[in-house]
């Protein structure tokens, strides 16, 4: 997982975005404020999931689908307490449980503030879902190790809405099992981040490790599409700002995004 969140201050962020401006370091310290909420709720998931399969494996046995109902109450609890968390649960690497080949854990908060499970069809023989491990939000942490931000996409999966997925890896015994996740609305997110966006003299926008556009405030990067050129992961590696063309770069200190605003 990343590492922890630094106090939200003027001199704390700009030490961990050398070459960002002040505004430019206020509003990635924001951002990412935003998504640490949603991250601990992932965080809360990851450490409920890793603990019940460590309880499982002293047993002497693969775990069960029945399980995994123990993560419920915590589920419930961070869908109706975290603003921006619409659904949250545990994604299992296919054949660690003894008896469906792969599952979802998933809950989601309804409409209404109802919390429902998300119940899927992953026959392999007959859903074009049974294989979700070429996904971002299972591979990105898989194959890293990091939490990982996902999206924008139209998430067919649960929702129908677009959305991101913030994930991050569950391990047990050295071995990957799954990750633990959660989905943002992009209107929701957006909702958030782009009055902030607006306060930067620039045309400005978000991206993810791949380039994709989490939001914006110009109009020519729309959210969802893709940017190409620069490296991103390698800014969010480096953990500082960096300039390429006539853009400067600014990693939002301890999220994987990257803070896009045209260069002095």
């Amino acid at each position: 997982m990343g590492r922890s969140p630094a106090p939200v201050g003027a001199t704390a962020t700009l030490d961990a975005t050398p070459g960002a401006t002040i505004a430019e370091a206020a509003v990635a310290a924001q951002v990412r404020c935003a998504l640490e909420a949603v991250f601990a709720a992932v965080a809360d998931t990851r450490a409920d999931t890793t603990a019940l399969l460590t309880r499982v494996a002293g047993q002497g046995r693969r775990p069960a689908t029945v399980d995994l109902a123990a993560l419920r109450p915590g589920l419930h609890l961070r869908l109706t307490r975290q603003e921006l968390v619409s659904g949250a649960g545990f994604v299992a690497a296919p054949g660690l449980l003894g008896d469906v080949p792969a599952w979802l854990e998933w809950w989601q908060q309804g409409s209404d503030g109802g919390v429902r499970p998300l119940l899927l069809d992953l026959d392999p023989a007959q859903s074009a879902y049974s294989d979700y491990t070429h996904w971002d939000w299972f591979a990105l942490p898989r194959d890293t190790g990091q939490r990982a931000v996902a999206g924008p996409y139209v998430d067919y999966l649960c929702s129908d809405e677009y959305s991101l997925t913030l994930s991050a890896p569950v391990h047990v015994e050295g071995r990957f099992v799954g990750v633990a996740a959660a989905d943002v609305y992009l209107r929701h997110f957006e909702g958030a981040v782009v009055p902030l966006l607006q306060r930067l003299p620039g045309a400005s926008y978000l991206v993810n490790a791949r380039g994709r556009v989490a939001a914006s405030a110009d109009p020519a990067h729309l959210a969802g599409s893709l940017t190409r050129g620069p490296d991103f992961a390698a800014v969010l590696a480096a953990a500082r700002s960096t300039r390429h063309e006539d853009l400067r770069l600014v990693p939002c200190d301890g999220v994987p995004l990257v803070l896009v605003t045209p260069a002095d």
